[in-house]
């Protein structure tokens, strides 16, 4: 039976976590070590100074074993493989991410970092977002034969399968797109905006940005925006991405 390692970056209460955990027990034994609480945006971020602690918790899903970090999702994945399971782990999942983790939203992303850190531990590992939203009918429709695909490929050295599902309703749909490439684009276009003044001259900025669709054709920005599901192999942050 294969160990699956799951974590997050939404925290080990989110939604998506639970659901990819249930879906997940059908294909091997279930552990998850999440974070305590919020941490998107962690990107690859790991604790070098100080320490993290590693809590048992309760968890929704039976069966599954539950732990409750202080640390990045980076450091979930590296205490949970190198530390908190009996074994290493045959796969690493991490999401499901609230919001997308496509275009370049995938260098800040804790969702991807956590997978990448998988990656660099030389376990295979696919990383799962989807909309932002209360909609989740093609993550629920989808989510187990995606596992079934994905579960067991191996995308490389450094490299992870990221998965994306539109936010439409299932009969909006139009199916799933494989080798997407990166975009080089973004949902939204950020800005800061000034919305204080500080002593010795100082601001205090609050980050705006414009929302944008526009994005090259092929990539996962593009699909997931026409409502296909986007699936690609993702190169290391901070190295040429690449689809498979």
């Amino acid at each position: 039976m294969k160990t699956i390692l799951i974590t997050n970056d939404d925290g080990i209460r989110a939604d998506g976590l639970v659901r990819l955990a249930a879906a997940a027990q059908d294909f091997g034994e279930v552990w998850v070590v999440a974070p305590d609480g919020q941490r998107s945006a962690a990107s690859h971020g790991i604790t070098l100074h100080g320490t993290v602690e590693v809590v048992p918790c309760d968890f929704p899903v039976p069966g599954v074993h539950a732990h409750a970090c202080t640390g990045t999702p980076a450091d979930c994945v590296r205490t949970g493989s190198l530390y908190v399971l009996p074994g290493r782990p045959d796969a690493v999942l991490s999401g499901i991410n609230r919001g997308y983790n496509v275009a370049s939203d995938i260098q800040y992303s804790g969702t991807c970092g956590a997978a990448f850190e998988g990656a660099f531990q030389g376990i295979p590992s696919i990383a799962l977002s989807e909309a932002a939203g209360d909609c989740h009918a093609v993550t629920d429709y989808y989510l187990h034969g995606l596992l079934e695909e994905l579960l067991g490929t191996d995308p490389g050295d450094g490299r992870i399968v990221n998965v994306n599902l539109p936010g439409c309703p299932l009969s909006e749909c139009r199916g799933i797109l494989r080798d997407r490439t990166v975009s080089r684009g973004a949902f939204y276009r950020d800005r800061y905006r000034a919305v204080a003044s500080l002593p010795r001259g100082g601001v205090r900025l609050e980050v705006d940005g414009l929302y944008n669709e526009d994005a090259e054709e092929g990539t996962d920005f593009r699909a997931v925006v026409e409502h296909y599901i986007s699936v690609g192999i993702v190169q290391n942050i901070g190295s040429k991405r690449e689809g498979s």
